[in-house]
C-alpha cells in the first residue's frame, strides 16, 4: 500500500479530505488552541466549540450566499435519518408528498417517507438506469407539502443540471448531500437543502439542513426531538451532545473552499475533472462505456464499464487491480450496479483525474485485444 501522501482516493464517501485540513487537524489534535486538551475532549457548550458551530454556519451562509429568511442546522443521523427528519418536519401540511425517484437514494427516502404520509411519485420507474424522464411528462399534486428530489444519485451517477420547476405553493426539497459546493445554487428557489458532510465539505458524523423559516414549527407529534429541526433551529444545532469533531473539520473544510475560490471555484475544477474523465471514456472506441444518458451524466460520480459491448468482469477487476498498484483506491462500482466507479469530490484535484486517465489509457492499449 502507498503511503498517505501518494494515494489517490476516489471513494464516494466518506470521500477524501483536503491535505491542508487533514495536516492542521492533527497539528491541533492533542491540544486545541492551547486550550491544553483536543476539541474531542471539550464541552459542546464552551466557547470554543461555540464559535466553531456559528462559524461553520457563517460560511455556509457566505458560499452559498444563504438568503437572511433561512436556517443553518447541523444535525446527527446521515442521510438516512435526514430522509426520516424531512418528511416528519415537512409532510404534516397536507398529508402527502411528491418525490421524483432518479435512482437508488431517492428510492430510499421515498421508501422512508411512505411510513409518514401518502407519496406520490411524479412519475413512473424508468424503463432503463441512468436517465431522468423530462419534467412535461411528471405527475405533480398542487397540494403536495413538498416535491422532494435527490440532487445527485452517488450510486447510480445521474445528476440534476437545473432545478425542477413547482407550484408556488409547493416547497421544494433536495438532498444534495453528493453535489453540495461544487457547483452554485440558488437558495431561494428552495425550501430545505439537505445532506451528508462526508463528501465533499467534511467527514462522516454531520447532516446540514438549510431551510427556509416558514417552514419550521409544523413536524408530526411523533417527531423525535433530535429529528425537530424546529427544536435544533431553537437550540442552535446543541439541544443534545452534537458530533463536536465533525464539525470542527467540516468548518475547516469550508474555510479551505472559501480559500480556493469558494463554490465558484469548485464548480469550475469540477466541470474541468469530470470533462477529462468523459473524455477518457468517449474517445476509447467503445473500451470504456457510460451507462448515462449524456444529458443528465453526474460531473460527480462516474460510473463506468470496461470491455465491449457492455462490461467484461474479468478485465475489470484487472483494471481495479492495476489501479491499487497505482496507489488509486475505492474505484469500484457501487455493489447494486458493478463496474467502476470514479467519485470526483471537491478534495480530489485535476492532477488526481489525469492520472487515473493515464492508467485508463495505458490499461487499453495494453488490453483492447
Amino acid at each position: 500500500m502507498g503511503s498517505s501522501s501518494s494515494a489517490l482516493n476516489f471513494g464516494a464517501g466518506p470521500a477524501k479530505l483536503p491535505k491542508e485540513v487533514l495536516s492542521e487537524v492533527q497539528s491541533e489534535l492533542l491540544c486545541y488552541q492551547n486550550c491544553g486538551m483536543s476539541i474531542m475532549e471539550m464541552s459542546h457548550r464552551g466557547k470554543e466549540y461555540d464559535k466553531i458551530n456559528n462559524d461553520a454556519q457563517k460560511t455556509i451562509r457566505e458560499l452559498l450566499k444563504v438568503p437572511d429568511n433561512y436556517r443553518v442546522l447541523f444535525m446527527q443521523g446521515g442521510g438516512l435519518g435526514g430522509f426520516a427528519a424531512i418528511a416528519m418536519n415537512l409532510i404534516n401540511r397536507t398529508g402527502s408528498a411528491d418525490y421524483a425517484v432518479t435512482g437508488t437514494w431517492s428510492a430510499a427516502a421515498a421508501k422512508e417517507a411512505a411510513k409518514y404520509g401518502t407519496v406520490n411519485l411524479v412519475f413512473p420507474k424508468a424503463d432503463k438506469p441512468g436517465a431522468i424522464p423530462n419534467e412535461s411528462a411528471w405527475t405533480r399534486n398542487p397540494d403536495a407539502s413538498y416535491l422532494y428530489y435527490c440532487d445527485n444519485e452517488t450510486v447510480d451517477g445521474v445528476e440534476f443540471h437545473t432545478v425542477p420547476q413547482t407550484h408556488p405553493d409547493v416547497p421544494l426539497v433536495a438532498d444534495m448531500s453528493s453535489s453540495i459546493m461544487t457547483k452554485k445554487v440558488d437558495v431561494s428557489k428552495f425550501g430545505c437543502i439537505f445532506g451528508g458532510a462526508q463528501k465533499n465539505i467534511g467527514p462522516a458524523g454531520v447532516v446540514f439542513v438549510i431551510i427556509r423559516e416558514d417552514l419550521l414549527g409544523k413536524p408530526m407529534k411523533i417527531c423525535p426531538a433530535i429529528m425537530d429541526f424546529t427544536n435544533i433551529n431553537k437550540a442552535n444545532s446543541v439541544h443534545n451532545t452534537p458530533a463536536t469533531f465533525s464539525v470542527y473539520v467540516m468548518e475547516k473544510v469550508l474555510q479551505w473552499i472559501k480559500k480556493m475560490g469558494g463554490v465558484e471555484g469548485m464548480e469550475k475544477q469540477s466541470e474541468e475533472k469530470s470533462k477529462l474523465l468523459y473524455d477518457a471514456i468517449n474517445n476509447s472506441d467503445g473500451f470504456y462505456t457510460s451507462p448515462i444518458d449524456k444529458e443528465v451524466q453526474s460531473r460527480i460520480n462516474i460510473p463506468f464499464r470496461i470491455g465491449r459491448p457492455n462490461g467484461n468482469e474479468e478485465l475489470e477487476k484487472k483494471f481495479l487491480d492495476e489501479a491499487e498498484k497505482q496507489y488509486m483506491y475505492q474505484l469500484k462500482g457501487h455493489r447494486s450496479v458493478g463496474g467502476i466507479r470514479a467519485s470526483l469530490y471537491n478534495a480530489v484535484s485535476l492532477a488526481d483525474v489525469k492520472s487515473l486517465v493515464e492508467l485508463m489509457q495505458r490499461f487499453k492499449k495494453e488490453n483492447d485485444k
